[in-house]
């Protein structure tokens, strides 16, 4: 049997703990792959755990099931050196919506000029992060011509778990904010499941497609065992109603390998905000 492979995943839910018993489950008894899971409570404890070193005080992961910031930010702390793994169909294709209040005086992008935008989390790509950045490439600087309002919830989680985005919606339904940002499978969700009332919220813009999660790997692992656990992640399918249930929680229907190129908004975002500023320095670069 070969090694152990640690693999990192973030708490940002409940039900992270059910989709990793499923998914180790999988490893054990079907892949015949030797994975046990760490969970953290935020994103950057995580990839510095992904870059430690043997000796180091801190915990030791082979392999990070990242968001896209973290997977940027593993890249950057690595002085690239840790290898992109596997994603899931549905890292593919993501975009940030402005929306406004149906009616209101927010039906386009121009009409942000000197009103307020609502932003979820400073750590999430879609709702706070890339909408700034595409809207600096449309000539709106965020305090110059428009006024932000932020919701700073899980900071940590990289907007994981979806409350800034309620908190943006929530204030552009009460009138706090004239428009918000939020995330393309977020936007999906209020319309697919009634959370606001038909019709109450109309889309003004649509960004770019980026990227978003990526299995993440450190620099010195072994790239048999990287071979190995990407290729039993392939192996899924969602034909498989047991494997079904286990994809459907993590909300895909395939693995895919490594999608690296629609990252480059995010990683100029990220610079130009100081998101890849490292914590933990010291620990980190031994």
């Amino acid at each position: 049997m070969s090694r152990t492979i640690w693999v990192g995943a973030v708490a940002y839910n409940p039900k992270v703990v059910t989709i990793w018993e499923g998914m180790r489950r999988y490893f054990h008894d079907e892949a015949h792959l030797p994975v046990e899971v760490v969970l953290f409570q935020n994103y950057e404890a995580q990839v510095i755990a992904l870059l430690a070193q043997a000796g180091d005080p801190l915990p030791y992961i082979d392999i990070a099931w990242n968001t896209n910031l973290a997977y940027l930010q593993a890249e950057e702390w690595s002085g690239h050196r840790c290898r992109a793994v596997a994603m899931r169909d549905t890292d593919l294709g993501w975009m940030t919506k402005i929306v406004a209040v149906t009616g209101g005086p927010v039906s386009a992008l121009s009409d942000l000029k000197n009103r307020t935008l609502a932003l979820g989390s400073r750590d999430s790509g879609h709702a706070a992060i890339l909408p700034v950045h595409f809207l600096e490439q449309q000539g709106m600087r965020e305090g110059t011509d428009y006024r932000t309002l932020r919701f700073d919830s899980d900071v940590g989680k990289h907007g994981d778990t979806g409350t800034s985005e309620v908190e943006v919606v929530r204030a552009v339904l009460d009138g706090r904010a004239d428009a918000g940002a939020i995330g393309s499978p977020f936007w999906n969700t209020v319309r697919s499941e009634r959370l606001v009332p038909e019709g109450a919220l109309a889309e003004v813009w649509t960004s770019p497609a980026y990227y978003h999660c990526m299995f993440t790997a450190r620099p010195d692992l072994d790239l048999a065992l990287e071979r190995r656990f990407a290729d039993a992640l392939s192996a899924m399918s969602y034909d498989n109603p047991v494997h079904r249930a286990v994809l459907d929680a993590e909300g895909l229907r395939r693995w895919l390998p490594p999608h690296v190129d629609g990252y480059d908004a995010l990683r100029q975002a990220a610079a130009r905000q100081g998101l890849f500023r490292q914590p933990f320095a010291k620990s980190a670069e031994r």
